[in-house]
């Protein structure tokens, strides 16, 4: 199987179910965001977590992917989508709320504002934060052109990046380090 298709050589990409956009759509830069949002997690991982979080992220990494799914579906097409497989649902955002309060109760968040880079585990959790952000305020212009498919996705979004805020500190006080305050007191 050959990785290039060609299909793609006149500035179009295909979508889930049939159809196809062009390469710079909103709804092509949304679910792109949410791809590099994956590998971000990716170099997160591979910086090394510790047991807890580290499933967390697998399992982040495996819903984005859903999200994707269900960003890169024609509004036709949704119907062919099934809940937690292509398609996110509240559930899914009630989790990410569940265990940020079980993680904060466990390790309080401090409460500045802290330099990302402590630890290349919690920085790689830092930068899928900022990419998961850059991926929400897309789907907001998404949302206010009418062509987000699902309200859940943006509050979806909105969770995981706060997840993610919490799994980077997380990962620092259970390795007993703390990320650098933004201002020296």
């Amino acid at each position: 199987m050959k990785i290039y298709t060609k299909k793609g050589d006149d500035g179009t990409t295909g979508l889930l179910y049939g159809g196809r956009v062009a390469k710079d759509d909103i709804r092509t830069d949304v679910y792109g965001t949410v791809d590099e949002t994956v590998s971000a997690l990716g170099v997160a991982r591979a910086g090394g977590l510790v047991e807890r979080v580290e499933t967390i992220v697998i399992r982040l990494q495996r819903e984005m992917f859903l999200v994707g799914a269900h960003l890169a579906t024609a509004e036709e097409n949704q119907t062919k989508l099934q809940e937690g497989v292509s398609k996110v649902t509240p559930d899914m955002t009630e989790r990410l709320e569940q265990e940020v309060d079980e993680l904060t109760a466990e390790h309080p968040l401090p409460q500045e504002f802290i330099l990302p880079g402590e630890l290349l585990g919690s920085a790689g959790l830092d930068l899928a934060r900022s990419t998961v952000r850059r991926a929400e305020r897309t789907a907001v212009k998404m949302a206010r052109e009418g062509v987000l498919p699902d309200p859940e996705i943006l509050r979806y979004l909105n969770r995981v990046s706060d997840l993610l805020f919490v799994l980077a500190r997380y990962e620092e006080a259970e390795r007993g380090t703390r990320a650098e305050p933004s201002r020296r007191k």
